[in-house]
C-alpha cells in the first residue's frame, strides 16, 4: 500500500510487504471490513444528532411560540376601577347573650343580728328556666323571689312608701293574682300589704314586719282610741244628764211661778236658782263632749298611721326584678350550707342581644340606630341588627338603654365587653337562634355609605402631583396616562373618585397601585 502525499487517501496496491506486515490471507481482509462498518455507523449517528439539534433550534410548539411572543411582565401592580356603593364599616367582636344578665348576691340575712348569711335552699340548677313568682334562692330561711319588672330594686319597700318601684311591685303581684286595687298606684297602703301577705303565704313564707314591735304599737294605738271613745261616750252621758236637770229645773220654776210660796216676796231670788245651775252644767258637759270628740279624731289618725307603717314589708334582698319570663339560670356558684360572700347564681332574661366593646377611634363612628350585620363563624348564621346603645365612657358596664337589671347587693355581668373599651349593645331585627347564646360573633357596623354607585379605587391608587393635583394613573397597552380626580368618601381601604372634566376613567380600567418587588 502506498500513500499519496496530499491526497489523504489510502490506496490498496496489493498485499503488504515488509517487516511487521500481517501475513497475507483471509484474516486480514475480515478486520478491514469490520473497521469500515464501525466507521460508517459512527458517521450516521453523528449526522442524526446534528439533524436533531438543528430541528430543536428551528421547530416550536404553539404554546411555546405564544409565550415567547408575549411582552415581558410589567413592573407595576394594578387594580380594576369599580362602580359600586361604597360603605365605611367598623368590624368588632361581640358575644350573644340575653338582654338582661343579673348576678344574684343577696346582702340581707334572715338570721339573728350579726349572723353571717348562709344558703339554706338552692332549688335551681344551671340551665333551668325560672317562672315569675318563683323563689330562686333561700338565704338564712328567707326567699328571693323573681318578679317581672324593668326597674332594679334599690330599697326596702315598706308600708307608706310611694314611687315607681312600689307601682312595679303592685303590678307584678297583680299579674300573679294578688291585686291591691284598694291602694292608689305607687302607694304602699293596707291593700298592698294584704297582697304581699297573701303572696308570701302562697309560697309558704311569712312576710317580714316593717317594725319588730309593730303589733305592740298597733295595740297601744288601738287602746288609746278605745279610751277616747269611752271618754266621748261618758261626756255625752254627762251632757244628757245635765240637760235633764236643766229641763227639770225649768219645769219647777214654771210651777212656782204659777203657785207662789206663802210668805215669800214675789220676784225675789233666794240664792242661785236651780235653772242657772243646770244651765252651767249643760254648757260644761257640752264642752267636754266637743273636746272628747276632737281627741278621738286625733287618736284614730295616729292609730291609722301606726297601722300603715307597721304592716308587712318587702326587703330589697328578697326581690329580683327581671324584664321577661321564662328566665334562664346561666350559672350557679353557691351551694347549700355555704356562706354568701358574693354571687350565688347568675340569671338572664329577655331576648338575645349582642354586646361588644369599641376602641376609642371607632367609638366616634358608631351611634345608636346604625345597621349591623351579625356573623357566626361557627354556624355560618347571619342576621341584621341595630345599634341600640353605646357607652359614653370606657368600661362603665351596661350602656344606657341596654335593659340590664341589677340584683340586690350584687352587680351585673356584661358578656362581650371589657374594661377598657366602650361597651355597646346590638339588638337583632328578628329573634336570634337560641343556639347562638354564648357564642362569640363578628359584628360589622355600617358607619356610612354613598348615596348610590360611585367609581371606587384602592387608596393606594391615588397620588398627588408636585403642583397639588390629585390623580390616578391608568395603565393600558403598556402605556400610562394620568387622570385628575376629586376624591370623595373613604371606606374599607377604598375611596370614591370623580374624574374632572375631560378625564376618561370608567369601570374596568386598570389603575396603578404599586410596583412589583425587585423592580425599579
Amino acid at each position: 500500500m502506498s500513500i499519496v502525499e496530499g491526497s489523504g487517501a489510502a490506496q490498496d496496491d496489493g498485499p503488504a510487504t515488509g517487516p511487521g506486515a500481517p501475513p497475507p490471507g483471509p484474516g486480514g481482509s475480515v478486520l478491514r471490513r469490520r473497521g469500515r462498518l464501525l466507521l460508517a455507523v459512527t458517521l450516521v449517528a453523528a449526522a442524526v444528532s446534528g439533524a436533531g439539534l438543528a430541528a430543536s433550534l428551528v421547530i416550536r410548539s404553539p404554546a411555546q411560540a405564544a409565550a415567547e411572543s408575549e411582552p415581558p411582565p410589567p413592573d407595576v401592580l394594578t387594580a380594576a376601577v369599580e362602580q359600586r356603593v361604597l360603605t365605611d364599616s367598623v368590624v368588632l367582636r361581640g358575644q350573644v347573650g340575653a338582654g338582661q344578665t343579673v348576678e344574684v348576691a343577696p346582702a340581707g340575712s334572715g338570721g339573728p343580728a350579726g349572723a353571717k348569711p348562709v344558703v339554706t335552699k338552692l332549688p335551681v340548677r344551671t340551665g333551668d328556666q325560672v317562672a315569675a313568682g318563683q323563689s330562686v334562692l333561700e338565704v338564712s330561711g328567707r326567699p328571693v323571689f323573681a318578679l317581672r319588672g324593668g326597674l332594679p330594686v334599690y330599697r326596702d319597700l315598706r308600708p307608706g312608701a310611694t314611687g315607681q318601684d312600689v307601682e312595679q311591685l303592685q303590678q307584678a303581684l297583680k299579674e300573679l293574682g294578688f291585686g291591691s286595687d284598694g291602694d292608689p298606684a305607687g302607694r304602699y297602703g293596707a291593700a298592698t300589704g294584704a297582697a304581699v301577705t297573701a303572696f308570701y303565704a302562697a309560697r309558704g313564707y311569712d312576710p317580714r314586719p316593717a317594725s319588730p314591735d309593730g303589733d305592740a304599737q298597733v295595740s297601744a294605738a288601738q287602746d288609746a282610741v278605745t279610751g277616747g271613745e269611752r271618754a266621748l261616750a261618758d261626756g255625752r252621758d254627762a251632757l244628757k244628764a245635765a240637760q235633764k236637770r236643766l229641763d227639770d229645773a225649768l219645769a219647777a220654776e214654771r210651777a212656782r211661778s204659777a203657785a207662789p210660796t206663802p210668805g215669800a216676796p214675789a220676784g225675789e231670788p233666794a240664792g242661785e236658782s236651780p235653772v242657772d245651775a243646770a244651765r252651767t252644767a249643760v254648757e260644761t258637759a257640752r264642752k267636754q263632749v266637743t273636746r272628747a270628740g276632737e281627741d278621738l279624731t286625733g287618736l284614730r289618725k295616729k292609730a291609722a298611721d301606726v297601722r300603715a307603717t307597721v304592716g308587712p314589708m318587702v326587703p330589697a334582698a328578697e326581690l329580683l326584678f327581671l324584664t321577661g319570663f321564662p328566665a334562664r339560670v346561666d350559672g350557679v356558684a353557691g351551694r347549700v350550707g355555704g356562706e354568701v360572700t358574693g354571687t350565688v347564681l347568675t340569671v338572664s332574661a329577655g331576648a338575645l342581644v349582642v354586646k361588644g366593646s369599641l376602641t376609642a377611634p371607632d367609638k366616634g363612628l358608631v351611634h345608636p340606630g346604625q345597621q349591623v350585620e351579625i356573623l357566626s363563624e361557627v354556624t355560618g348564621t347571619t342576621a341584621t341588627a341595630t345599634v341600640t346603645a353605646v357607652a359614653d365612657t370606657p368600661g362603665e358596664g351596661p350602656p344606657s338603654g341596654s335593659g340590664t337589671g341589677t340584683a340586690p347587693g350584687g352587680g351585673t355581668r356584661q358578656p362581650g365587653t371589657d374594661r377598657t373599651g366602650y361597651p355597646l349593645v346590638v339588638e337583632p331585627d328578628a329573634p336570634l337562634d337560641p343556639r347562638l347564646a354564648g357564642q362569640d360573633v363578628r359584628l360589622t357596623v355600617r358607619a356610612a355609605s354613598s348615596a348610590g354607585p360611585v367609581l371606587v379605587v384602592p387608596l393606594s391608587a391615588v397620588s398627588a402631583t408636585a403642583d397639588g393635583r390629585t390623580v390616578v394613573t391608568v395603565y393600558e397597552g403598556g402605556g400610562r396616562r394620568r387622570v385628575e380626580v376629586t376624591p370623595g368618601m373613604v371606606g374599607g381601604g377604598s375611596t370614591e373618585v370623580r374624574p374632572l372634566a375631560g378625564g376618561a376613567l370608567g369601570p374596568g380600567d386598570q389603575v396603578i397601585v404599586g410596583v412589583r418587588a425587585g423592580t425599579r
